[in-house]
C-alpha cells in the first residue's frame, strides 16, 4: 500500500527577515502542525511552478485554493503570527471556506447583517460546499468570533438553538478540521484520520 503525500512548495519571504525568531517559529510550528495528523506537507519552495509565498502584507489573508504559479498567504507581523491564524489561512490556501460559510450553516447559526460592517458581508455569506460528511463545527478554526466585523459592537452571528454556545474561539484545529484535510486530500483509506479524534 502506498501512502499519499500532498507536498505543497513555501517560499517564506518578508516574514523570517524582517520578523523576530519566536514570530518566524510560530509560522513553522503551523506548517508543521499539518505533517502530524495529515498528508499535507509543506517544504522549501526550489523552483516549483506552484508555491505558497508567506508575506507579511497588510492583514490575514489567503486566496481559497490553489490559484497557480506564487499564491500569497499574507501574515501581518502585529495580529496575524498565531498558531491558530497561521493554520486558518493555510487552510484556505488549501480549499477551505469559513466555517460559517458552509451550505448548511443555517440551521447552526444566524447571520445578524445589520451589525456587520458593509465591505465585510462577503465573509459571512451563504456558500455551496462541500461538507465531506463533516457536522458543523463551531470549535473550527475556520469559524469566525460572535462579534467580528460588526459595526455596532453588537454580535454578527449567534449559535442557534443554544445561543450560549462559544464560537469562534479555536486555538488550533478542530478534529472535524482534521478529519476534513484527510478526507479531501489523503487517501481513501485514512491513515491518519484516527490522530487527535
Amino acid at each position: 500500500m502506498y501512502l499519499l503525500v500532498v507536498v505543497v512548495s513555501l517560499l517564506l519571504n518578508s516574514v523570517p527577515t524582517q520578523s523576530p525568531p519566536d514570530e518566524l517559529q510560530v509560522i513553522k510550528q503551523g506548517l508543521q502542525s499539518f505533517a502530524g495528523v495529515s498528508c499535507i506537507r509543506f517544504v522549501p519552495h526550489e523552483g516549483q511552478r506552484h508555491f505558497l509565498y508567506i508575506k507579511s502584507h497588510s492583514g490575514c489573508y489567503s486566496y481559497l485554493g490553489r490559484q497557480g504559479g506564487g499564491q500569497v498567504v499574507s501574515l501581518q507581523r502585529h495580529g496575524c503570527v498565531h498558531h491558530h491564524i497561521v493554520q486558518h489561512e493555510l487552510l484556505h490556501a488549501l480549499g477551505f471556506h469559513h466555517e460559517q460559510n458552509r451550505s448548511d450553516r443555517d440551521k447552526h447559526i444566524k447571520i445578524l447583517y445589520e451589525n456587520i460592517q458593509p465591505a465585510q458581508k462577503y465573509n459571512f455569506m451563504r456558500r455551496e460546499t462541500n461538507n465531506l460528511a463533516t457536522p458543523y463545527d463551531y470549535n473550527s478554526v475556520m469559524h469566525y468570533k460572535r462579534y467580528d466585523f460588526s459595526k455596532n459592537n453588537k454580535p454578527t452571528m449567534i449559535p442557534i438553538p443554544d445561543r450560549n454556545v462559544v464560537i469562534g474561539e479555536a486555538q488550533s484545529m478542530s478534529r472535524n478540521d482534521i478529519l476534513r484535510i484527510n478526507r479531501l486530500y489523503c487517501s481513501t483509506l485514512c491513515l491518519y484520520c484516527h490522530l487527535h479524534l
